[in-house]
């Protein structure tokens, strides 16, 4: 398991409202505790002592993008609130942005729809997990701020809704 898979399970993990977390694979063993600590293990299985295979990496495909170009698009900042019913919906992950269930399927928001508070607006894939984020409140869409399989931060602005 690679550091960043599990810098993101703690980001998962803190963003939650689960207390204790437990992860075993391949011999490797994570346990999350928010209230008493985290603690993280080793491998523990007989063979941990033992050095590990070298895991062959398989080349990416062509249209594949690299790591820098995905990492080097910026974040957008929230516009100046001129208008102070513009409510920002953020990214509550790191993630990948989709504006729609599937690539076949009409996006969930477009600019102008009207939306309710608990109405799903995207998904944020992390670790292959689909989370569906919800308005948070009535009102209509007044822009989009990412687009369609953007990379996205934690607290990164999504939407404006213009709140009644």
């Amino acid at each position: 398991m690679k550091i960043q898979e599990i810098r993101e399970i703690i980001k998962l993990v803190d963003g939650s409202s689960i207390d204790e977390f437990t992860y075993e694979a391949e011999g490797t063993k994570i346990k999350l505790k928010k209230n008493g600590g985290a603690s993280a293990s080793a491998p523990t299985n007989e063979a941990a002592s033992a050095p590990a295979a070298p895991v062959p990496v398989a080349a990416a495909p062509a249209n594949t993008p690299k790591a820098e170009e995905l990492v080097s698009e910026e974040v957008p900042e929230i516009p100046a609130q001129k208008n102070e019913n513009l409510h920002p919906i953020l990214s509550p992950m790191v993630g990948t942005f989709y504006q729609s269930p599937s690539p076949e399927e009409a996006a969930y928001v477009q600019q102008g729809t009207r939306v309710t508070a608990d109405q799903v607006v995207c998904i944020v894939e992390a670790m292959k997990l689909f989370n569906e984020i919800e308005a948070e409140v009535d009102g209509e869409i007044a822009e989009i701020l990412v687009k369609d399989g953007q990379l996205v931060e934690y607290g990164q602005p999504l939407f404006l809704v213009k709140t009644n």
